[in-house]
Order: structure tokens, then sequence, then C-alpha cells
């Protein structure tokens, strides 16, 4: 499993105050305890609005998970080309907007996308509430390569993702309890329109969402896209980051096994051992009821 939308919030690091919150801490290790009945072998580690634009912490975090985990990050207005580059070694493989949490100059951030993309091939992981992806479109569908987070939030963006999506856009199939949207049905629509485009994240520790995320998601999913599950839980996300294509197995891991047979299949029998037909000239014995049978013809 890749899980591509995560929170690490280490108290070593410093935060700031968004919207008058602040979250409790929750680190690599309480991230691993809560996940650790899933097989969860890489990551995106996302810098969330109370972490503004630090990347000390994201440094440090992907440094400890180790190479299957990446970065997405807040950049300040002011990054130069060097610093971007710095953190492409250290991880970071996306750039963050967080619109839906803060005010900002959608054509400054635009330019920085496609500075980015060009020194590192950074793609934009978009935050936005569904009511602001109809306008924003435009300006949207010109960035060089896009994710939407959570689904786009609602119902009402549905039209508008469904048109990214079959433009190249990814969605992450993340944050439900944000969102106030059928997540199945609209799953099912965007595996439609593309199959590579759905990538799980389970958003936790899901600070100021409805609910967190639950063991159960993983069967909603599954339900949405069917045998398509390995595609959207890891190979979808893995293509997007740019890592390299997890290797499975062709071989059946419980195969059939033959059926048992005796040796030799068919009794060999010689000519002079087959029945023979009745001689006709005999008299017919009274004491045996007559023989009915028909013999089968012998072919020389």
């Amino acid at each position: 499993m890749f899980d591509s939308h995560v929170h690490i919030i280490d108290p070593r690091f410093p935060l700031v105050e968004n919207q008058g919150y602040l979250p409790e801490p929750y680190t690599i290790g309480d991230y691993r305890k809560r996940m650790a009945h899933f097989d969860v072998d890489g990551g995106a580690v996302v810098s969330a609005s109370f972490q503004g634009t630090d990347s000390t912490f994201m440094i440090a975090a992907l440094a400890e998970l180790g190479p299957n985990w990446v970065g997405v990050i807040n950049l300040p207005s002011d990054v130069t080309d060097e610093q971007i580059i710095e953190l492409d070694r250290a991880g970071v493989r996306a750039i963050r907007f967080n619109l839906k949490r803060a005010a900002v100059d959608i054509v400054t951030l635009t330019m920085q996308a496609v500075r980015a993309y060009e020194l590192a091939g950074w793609h934009v992981e978009l935050y936005i509430d569904g009511s602001m992806l109809g306008s924003l479109e435009p300006v949207i569908s010109k960035l060089p390569a896009l994710s939407i987070d959570h689904m786009g939030m609602s119902d009402e963006c549905l039209p508008y993702l469904l048109n990214l999506v079959d433009r190249g856009a990814r969605v992450k199939a993340s944050g439900f309890g944000r969102v106030s949207m059928d997540v199945e049905s609209a799953m099912r629509r965007v595996h439609a329109v593309n199959p590579g485009a759905l990538m799980f994240g389970s958003d936790l520790p899901g600070n100021r969402a409805g609910r967190p995320f639950r063991d159960a998601d993983i069967e909603i999913i599954g339900r949405a896209v069917g045998a398509d599950m390995y595609r959207v839980l890891e190979d979808n996300a893995r293509a997007c980051y740019r890592l390299p294509v997890k290797v499975r197995s062709a071989e059946d891991p419980v195969p059939t096994l033959p059926i048992p047979r005796a040796e030799p299949p068919t009794l060999r029998l010689r000519r002079s051992e087959l029945p023979q037909p009745p001689n006709r000239n005999q008299p017919p014995n009274r004491d045996q009821p007559p023989d009915r049978t028909r013999p089968l013809r012998i072919i020389e």
C-alpha cells in the first residue's frame, strides 16, 4: 500500500496557528502504530496549513521514513531555484496550494508551479473547496501537472473534476470524513474516466475532519473500483510521484493441483479376449434368456 496523503506533526519543529487552530502532535511513530495492520511500504508526507512554508520538518520526516516516501510542500513566494533542487534531492516531489484555508494569488502560484515543474518535474497538489473549482478551472487547467485533494470536497464540483481528470489530473481518494459527497459514486465516475487517476490517502491524523480515516474506507474504494484496487492503493501514486513500479509475481499463490489418475488409465485387451458374436446356426439354449445385445463391429 502507498499512502499518498499523510500529515506528520512533529513538536520539534515550528507550527503556525491557522484560523485559531493548532493541532496535537502526530509523529511517525503514531502513524506507524495506527497503520501497523496494513502493508504500507511508502507514501507522501503533505505540508499542512499550520506548518507554513517550513521545510525542516519535511526533510527530517523523509530521512526517517526512507526512500519509498516523498514530500508535498508549501513553498515561500521567494523560493530560489537552488532551494527547489535541494528539496527535490531530499525527496520532495510536489508543491501544495492550499486554497481552502488561505488567501492566495493564483496567478503567482501558477508561475511558481511552472517553475517547479521545469526545474524538478514537480506537480501541483490542490486543496480547494468544491465551490471554487468551477470558477478557477480556466487557470487550474493550465497547470502542467495536477492532483486534487480529497475528491474535490463536494458533489458540486464533480463535473469540473471529471473534466480535469479527462485532461490528465489525478485525484486523491482521501479525507472521506471531510467531504460532502457520495464518495463511492464519485470514485466510480472518476475511475471510469481514467483508471490511472485515483490515489489512496489516509489523511491521517484527520485534523479538523468530521471523522478520521477508518479501515472500512478501504472497502468503499474496493466497491468503487473492483479489480483495480492495486492501482488505487499503490500503482497510480507510484507513477504520479515518479517512483519505481512495484513488480508483483504473476504466479498463482494457490495453483490448481492435477487430478490423480490410476495407471494404466485404460485396460488393454488382446483381440482374442474380445467377446465373440453369437453363432446363429447353433440352436438356442432354452435355459438362458435370449441375448439381445448387438455386438460391436470389429474394424480391421
